[in-house]
């Protein structure tokens, strides 16, 4: 599997912490000594399926392809208010792509999705049922939230990340975990009533409910093991690998990481301070700035890091 193109598109309007000081109890000091987020993008006018298409069309061009080479679209999406049709059949028809020989299909694995989506790109790739696949992950995580609640809604930003994949060197390694903590992180949404039903009612709504300290205790831990089983079982060193690239959900939890593995500053790369936490989008939109920057070139060993609600967490490392 090979990455031949990168994209990104961010809503227009940018919130700084001080904006959010008059919706909600807070300031700028108490949130970026606890997140290290400065500022995140947030949808105002925009259609969240066609934030989600420019990001594919932008990989699709820096990939040197035309939507008609595209022959799969996989898009991994945590919530929106389309529960059907999926967003990459959405994307599809914004992009142009006809016919029946680009099938779509949406994932759900939470802010570590990003790296199950691309296990799966991988397994396609690999067997030869798909030559170029056009992977998006886009997240509009501030519809999620109470926007009452400072130690959730202070937290998010709204992105699309996206990606072309075509044949290349197999992944290196990956792994791929899941515990079942639902109470750590969930976000409920009410469903329609039947006149069957006889439970405790259908008003299951519950803006999103995030316990920070034991997710902070739970990324670290996750985050160090898989790190180093994953680099252990490709066979490499922790200095082998030219760029980390992890989920960007707080600074504290990435800088803990980076300490643990005891590796140069450079080789960890960040934008939460000015994205916030997008969810599964975090990891493909860091990776498109950091290429666009050109600060990754051909050969350069990546290793991306997710963790997210379930609880889930999964790691891979692929040649650039």
């Amino acid at each position: 599997m090979k990455i031949l193109g990168t994209g990104s598109a961010l809503p227009k309007h940018t919130v700084t912490n001080d904006m959010l000081s008059e919706y909600v109890d807070t300031n700028d000091e108490w949130i970026s000594t606890r997140t290290g987020i400065k500022s995140r993008q947030i949808i105002t006018t925009e259609r969240f399926e066609e934030l989600a298409a420019l990001a594919g069309q932008r990989a699709i061009e820096a990939a040197g392809l035309v939507p008609e080479d595209i022959d799969f679209i996989i898009c991994h999406n945590v919530c929106n208010v389309y529960v059907t049709p999926s967003l990459a059949s959405l994307v599809q028809g914004i992009l142009g792509i006809k016919g029946p020989n680009c099938p779509t299909m949406d994932l759900n694995s939470a802010c570590a999705g990003f790296i199950y989506g691309l296990d799966i790109c991988d397994a396609f790739i690999e067997t030869g049922r798909a030559k170029h696949i056009l992977y998006i992950c886009a997240e509009e995580v501030t519809r999620m939230v109470d926007w009452t609640q400072r130690e959730t809604c202070v937290l998010f930003g709204d992105a699309a990340g996206a990606m072309v994949l075509g044949k290349g060197e197999p992944m290196l390694a990956r792994r791929l975990t899941s515990t079942p903590m639902p109470d750590v992180i969930y976000y409920r949404l009410p469903c329609e009533a039947t006149p069957f039903e006889t439970g405790p009612g259908i008003d299951t709504h519950m803006p999103m409910q995030l316990k920070g300290r034991e997710v902070f205790r739970m990324a670290v831990t996750s985050a160090q093991r898989d790190i180093t089983d994953t680099i252990k079982s490709a066979g490499l060193t922790p200095d082998d690998i030219d760029h980390y690239l992890l989920h960007q959900a707080n600074m504290r939890i990435i800088d803990a990481i980076k300490q643990n593995l005891d590796l140069p500053d450079e080789r960890f790369h960040h934008n939460i301070e000015r994205r916030g936490n997008t969810s599964s989008a975090s990891i493909p939109v860091l990776l498109d700035e950091i290429v666009r920057e050109g600060k990754v070139k051909r050969g350069d060993l990546l290793l991306f890091n997710g963790f997210g609600a379930g609880f889930v967490t999964g790691t891979a490392i692929v040649r650039y």
